[in-house]
């Protein structure tokens, strides 16, 4: 793949993902005590971490928008969506309804799975990674 045809997807991609953190974000901020089910019983403050993880996911989709703050926020990004594994698992295996998110294993098995998708997603929209697009030495 030739660089240009890289950057122009890596572009689609960092503003897709960017669009669905603060979409992520809204939501943590405007409708906090939905989320309150799924967060895990060891984590401290329960609603303030989702307000804080809300105004993360707001600086994250801004940040990567940058050039200067892109890579970090990659990073972060990346982490962030590790960290809220513990709270999809809860989910998916708590039995705890969350409406209007469904209840199903029709939703949780693609979320589940989806979570590593997330991790690549914000280095690959970052440009920390180029894999799967990076250029083929052979073609070279």
């Amino acid at each position: 793949m030739s660089p240009d045809a890289r950057e122009r997807i890596r572009t689609v991609v960092r503003w897709l993902l960017a669009a669905v953190y603060v979409a992520a974000g809204a939501g943590h901020l405007l409708i906090p005590d939905t989320f309150l089910a799924i967060v895990p019983d060891w984590v401290p403050a329960p609603r303030s971490v989702i307000l804080i993880t809300g105004l993360c996911e707001l600086a994250g989709a801004a940040a990567l928008l940058t050039v200067r703050w892109r890579r970090l926020a990659g990073v972060m990004l990346a982490l962030y969506a590790v960290c809220v594994f513990p709270a999809n698992i809860k989910h998916a295996f708590g039995g705890v309804d969350v409406s209007p998110l469904l209840d199903t294993w029709w939703y949780h098995g693609p979320r589940l799975a989806f979570q590593p998708v997330f991790v690549w997603w914000a280095l690959f929209a970052a440009g920390v990674i180029d894999w799967p697009a990076q250029e083929n030495p052979k073609a070279s």
